[in-house]
């Protein structure tokens, strides 16, 4: 067995979206979220986007061989909801080095918020760069780059051809540089200039001479059935739920 199509899937629209929003847009230096960065779920939006996919998974013309998963619940809550009552006879692997980037002391702060309490870590990532820069506490892109290596490795080769994966913006634009073989500047510039939207479909098949980007964040399905688009990117060091 091998995997040959990916389906990465950003969870809906989550309320550590709308409260780093709410925080960022109102000047605040602290996101007011008093749940744990695992535990948080969606916004009634996001609800509404994860009940959207329910007609893009019905529409899709070969099965889900695999569903991969965050452990976090807002990605679980997604997937719960876009599955609807199908039949649960699909495996689901819920995995933790698929969880959201932890960010450390930086967690619950805006980049305001960076800037007034932590002005050596805005200077260490402006020196270091968003790929190298780990917050104390937390990861550096390049820390969830090797999960991913972890996982992908053990489990591109050993899962059925078609999976579904649902998970976080930096999981899936991390997805992206280890299977199209990115550099670090290729990277930063595709991600200066695309953001993963929420509930949307970024598509992977593998060929002959490697994976190839297929689609990148599809909101075509929420547009269909009427769901709101959103667009929550993970910015440089904010908490990004």
């Amino acid at each position: 067995m091998a995997v040959e199509r990916l389906w990465l899937i950003r969870h809906g629209e989550s309320e550590g979206n709308v409260a780093a929003s709410r925080a960022e847009h109102g000047g605040s230096p602290v996101i007011a979220l008093d749940t744990r960065d695992s535990d948080v779920e969606l916004s009634p939006v996001g609800v509404e986007q994860a009940t959207a996919l329910r007609a893009w998974v019905d529409a899709l013309d070969v099965p889900v061989d695999e569903y991969w998963v965050s452990p976090y619940w807002r990605a679980r809550q997604t997937l719960s909801l876009a599955l609807g009552d199908r039949p649960a006879s699909v495996p689901t692997l819920i995995d933790e080095r698929l969880r959201d980037r932890e960010l450390g002391i930086l967690d619950l702060l805006t980049t305001r918020g960076v800037q007034e309490l932590h002005p050596e870590e805005a200077a260490r990532r402006r020196h270091l760069g968003k790929f190298y820069h780990r917050p104390p506490g937390g990861e550096s892109w390049a820390d969830v780059t090797l999960r991913l290596r972890s996982f992908l490795g053990e489990r591109l080769d050993a899962s059925p051809a078609t999976v579904l994966v649902v998970a976080h913006d930096a999981v899936i634009m991390l997805v992206l540089y280890v299977l199209l073989r990115m550099t670090e500047a290729e990277l930063l510039a595709f991600s200066a200039s695309h953001t993963v939207r929420n509930a949307s479909v970024t598509e992977l098949v593998r060929t002959d001479d490697g994976w190839k980007l297929v689609t990148f964040s599809s909101v075509d399905h929420l547009a269909a059935e009427g769901a709101d688009i959103t667009v929550h990117s993970g910015g440089d060091d904010v908490h990004h739920a």
